[in-house]
Order: structure tokens, then sequence, then C-alpha cells
């Protein structure tokens, strides 16, 4: 067993190769334990799905103490809509149901014109680019774009 009981390790032999050494196969019960097993074993059984992640709709927060508290203690990797190219209405940093429309990072971009936001249409008075959400609406709008550009 390891270090906290998460783990199994079988022995694996062929009857036909009595002579060959005995392998051993790990088995992991825990997500934590790939990286450091990818390191050393050629070969390990996982006893668990790893592409299965949290499925926090099924976690139910109540305002009694049995609450389950959930904590983001760290992040590694890019995130989409903060690290590369989006448009306004998918931004993390603004997030577009809680900040002024008019806000952006410095990766958003205009869903109308697709060029970087703020574009010339950004805050007009009739149909701010800014509310461009990706309704229907503003597809049409996207798509009246494009045909002006092309013309041009």
């Amino acid at each position: 067993m390891g270090e906290n009981g998460d783990e199994k390790i079988l022995l694996v032999c062929s009857e036909e190769e009595e002579d060959s050494p005995i392998r051993a196969i790990v088995c992991l019960k825990c997500k934590d334990d790939i990286k450091r097993f990818e390191e050393t074993e050629d070969c390990f059984i996982l006893d668990f799905d790893p592409s299965q992640s949290l499925d926090f709709s099924k976690i139910s927060l109540h305002d009694d103490d049995s609450a389950i508290d959930v904590s983001f203690l760290a992040q590694t990797g890019q995130v989409a809509c903060r690290d590369y190219p989006h448009s306004r209405h998918l931004c993390l940093e603004f997030p577009f149901t809680t900040k002024p429309h008019e806000s952006y990072c410095q990766m958003c971009y205009c869903y109308v014109c697709d060029s970087a936001a703020p574009c010339k249409y950004w805050t007009q008075p009739l149909a701010p680019h800014c509310d461009a959400d990706g309704s229907s609406y503003w597809k049409d709008q996207r798509n009246a774009m494009k045909m002006v550009t092309e013309a041009n």
C-alpha cells in the first residue's frame, strides 16, 4: 500500500515465462498519484476515470454548519476566456453579467467587428457593440459587418 493506502501492487508473470522476472504493476486509486508514478513506472492501472472532473452542480450549499465549502487555492495552465483573445461577452476578467459592458480586458475583441476592443462603435448611442452577446440579433449584425468589409 502507498502512503495513504491509495494504491495496490499487482505481481504479474506468464506461466510460459517462469524464468522471466516478475513485473510489478501498480493500481492507482487517486488522481494525485499519477504524476509521481508516470516518472518511475512504465505501466500502471488506474482504478478511476482520470478525465472525469468534479461536478459542482451536484454539490448543494446550505447556510448551516453542514455546508460544503469549496476553495480554489491554485490554478495551473491557461484559461481560454482569460488568457487568449475572446469576445467581450465571454470575458472572465470583466464578467458580462456583473460588470459594465463597456469594460474590457487586453484580450477582449468586438464580437461584431471582429477587432480588438474597443472598436469605433463600442459605445455608439444605437446598438453599442460592447453589448454584443452572441444572440441572433448580434449574429446578424456580425454577418452584415463581414459583408460590408468584404465588399470594401
